[in-house]
């Protein structure tokens, strides 16, 4: 059941009572004002219970927002160390940032594609590895003679 649904069905069982109370033939020895005030104390705890759920409810959507806005964050900080990366790779004369796709996660940069010799596949760890941000680098590169 959705949470303003509840809070609904709730306020309706309170109101509910209170006017059961209210309107009901004379029960053991309660007399009528004695059921309104258990009427009333019944609708306080009632809303106080209302109080508590929706504090909760507000808890909970704080802490998804601020989890949303993380996400969000990780994200542009992973997009703005890949274009470092790719900026870093094409300045450098015998890596190509268009044969080399760089993908981050977290930190975590990934470099797929080829490079034309081992010391320019090793290099291109370095430059990715030297950006800031920049956790840990997992090279994939192939190294291809003439590539």
């Amino acid at each position: 059941m959705k949470t303003t649904h509840r809070y609904t069905a709730l306020f309706a069982a309170a109101a509910a009572t209170v006017l059961i109370a209210a309107c009901g033939e004379k029960v053991a020895d309660t007399t009528v004002g004695q059921q309104v005030d258990n009427s009333v104390a019944t609708a306080q705890s009632a809303a106080t219970e209302m109080k508590n759920d929706a504090q909760v409810a507000a808890n909970d959507m704080q802490a998804a927002g601020a989890k949303a806005a993380d996400n969000v964050a990780e994200s542009a900080t992973d997009m703005a160390i890949t274009a470092k990366v790719n900026a870093a790779l094409a300045a450098d004369d015998k890596l190509s940032a268009l044969k080399i796709d760089v993908d981050t996660e977290a930190g975590n940069v990934e470099l797929t594609g080829t490079a034309p010799d081992e010391a320019s596949r090793a290099r291109a760890t370095t430059l990715a590895a030297a950006v800031d941000g920049v956790v840990t680098v997992e090279n994939r590169l192939t190294v291809v003679k003439n590539s």
